[in-house]
């Protein structure tokens, strides 16, 4: 089964989500606080999920969340008993893949946890390379090519480009590509599309800009630079 951190400086907490998931078949790393989370993290390559508290000593797990995203997209579950829409956008913006707030049902968490396990095993599968003005993207290797240098993506990330480059001038509105990227069964906020887009034009830098176009209100599309339209 799954190997899963769960980061919390409450005990008690610790330990009734670890026994949930031993008893679930799973095996449960367990860290007092942000900083043992990512050490355990980097220390663990194969981890297939995080549960996180929020209000953590040393990093909190907005910060946390943050982090893996940089290298990363294996699901992140946040714990908090901060319930305002605020803070859950909040957790949403950082990168998250769900929220949920204390006190808990641990039968509606080791549900969710499932969800989102068997969202992580998804893959692309596709045959073609596709590309324009310099970028290649090579979807048997899973690898995108910049002008000749490879841009590393997490695999949410390469999903988007590869879904926008599918229809060049298409747009895509959140909840379309919420519903193909994450699945219809997802319980986040679609401003996690955004957070996501936002550090893909980013690693794409001049490219991105150029391409990677927001329609305001609407979603997201790839655009030919002018001297192709």
């Amino acid at each position: 089964m799954a190997k899963i951190i769960i980061a919390d400086d409450e005990q008690l907490i610790r330990r009734l989500v670890c026994d949930f998931l031993k008893k679930s078949g799973h095996t449960p790393l367990e860290a007092e606080n942000g900083g043992e989370a990512l050490t355990l993290f980097k220390q663990n390559p194969d981890v297939s999920l995080l549960i996180l508290d929020i209000m953590m000593p040393e990093i909190d797990g907005w910060e946390v969340t943050r982090e893996v995203r940089k290298t990363s997209d294996v699901p992140v579950l946040l714990l908090s008993a901060r319930s305002q829409e605020f803070d859950q956008l909040a957790g949403f913006e950082a990168g998250a893949d769900d929220y949920v707030t204390k006190p808990f049902s641990p039968a509606l968490l080791m549900k969710r946890v499932d969800v989102l396990l068997k969202r992580g095993q998804s893959v692309i599968v596709s045959n073609d390379k596709s590309g324009i003005d310099g970028l290649v993207i090579d979807n048997d290797a899973h690898e995108v090519f910049l002008d000749g240098n490879e841009v590393s993506l997490t695999a949410k990330e390469f999903k988007i480009l590869v879904k926008l480059m599918d229809n060049i001038g298409r747009v895509y509105s959140r909840e379309q590509l919420l519903d193909d990227i994450w699945g219809f069964d997802y319980f986040g906020d679609t401003r996690t599309v955004d957070s996501h887009v936002a550090r893909l034009r980013t690693k794409l830098g001049a490219w991105g800009n150029e391409h990677l176009k927001t329609v305001y209100g609407v979603g997201y599309k790839i655009q030919e630079s002018d001297a192709n339209e």
